[in-house]
């Protein structure tokens, strides 16, 4: 049980610490949360002429500011508790289990009312944040099937869509760098509208007849690279019986 003497210092240290407490959070308005917008800590009136990084900062600083906050709202939450505690005469005992806390943990944590054990800061949160829910690999709610590959326009296709539009990232970023600043994005070269690069240049009707191919840039980089592998297709040579009709016969 608590001398009346260390009652008193540590009602002085709960005192100091709370006057510290509310000194430091009217000095800074809660950490500048008491302003209308984030915007208004940088001087800023608008998003529109920002870069995303420096959006991202902000909100990075904004973040840090609330858990800040939060922090010092409930350290003054505990010491007022504790304040009250002495007032009933029940400070210095655990609230769950009713024992002694020691006196050197009341020395060190003056504004604790419980005892080790049954410490609340023991319990391990397993809530996430809530954007987890969303931004979920890859990049969305998505059904993954690594057995039967989708060629559907996914979470991906939409990112690398609006990636053209430009991205915070800059040549030094990537590992292949591009000639273009819109393709500076992850997987920029994947094709786009189709699948196999054959799909680029070959077209045929409705039915599935009348295959024609049409030259362009793509069909001339893909021949280029079936006869440097010497091979009839970009996913190994053809069978035989499918091979000879496209091979010229020596007549010796």
């Amino acid at each position: 049980m608590l001398s009346t003497q260390q009652l008193a210092e540590l009602r002085l240290q709960l005192l100091q610490e709370k006057n510290e407490v509310e000194e430091h959070l009217q000095q800074n308005d809660h950490f500048g949360l008491e302003r209308g917008h984030a915007h208004e800590a940088v001087g800023e009136l608008s998003s529109y002429d920002n870069h995303p990084a420096d959006e991202g900062t902000e909100l990075y600083e904004r973040e840090k500011d609330i858990a800040l906050n939060e922090h010092y709202g409930l350290q003054l939450q505990n010491i007022n508790h504790a304040l009250e505690a002495m007032e009933n005469g029940t400070y210095g005992k655990c609230e769950v289990c009713g024992k002694d806390i020691p006196l050197e943990r009341l020395q060190a944590l003056p504004n604790t009312t419980y005892c080790i054990e049954h410490s609340p800061d023991q319990i391990v949160s397993h809530n996430r944040p809530v954007e987890e829910g969303v931004l979920m690999p890859p990049w969305g709610k998505f059904d993954m099937d690594e057995k039967n590959e989708n060629v559907a326009f996914d979470a991906e296709d939409s990112w690398q869509t609006v990636a053209q539009w430009g991205t915070s990232d800059t040549p030094s970023d990537i590992a292949f760098p591009q000639d273009d600043y819109q393709d500076i994005y992850a997987e920029a070269d994947e094709n786009i509208g189709y699948v196999e690069d054959f799909e680029n240049f070959v077209g045929n009707d409705m039915y599935g007849n009348n295959i024609t191919v049409y030259p362009n840039p793509q069909h001339e980089q893909y021949e280029e690279a079936l006869d440097e592998e010497g091979i009839m297709t970009s996913f190994g040579d053809l069978p035989a019986f499918e091979h000879d009709p496209y091979v010229d016969h020596d007549d010796k």
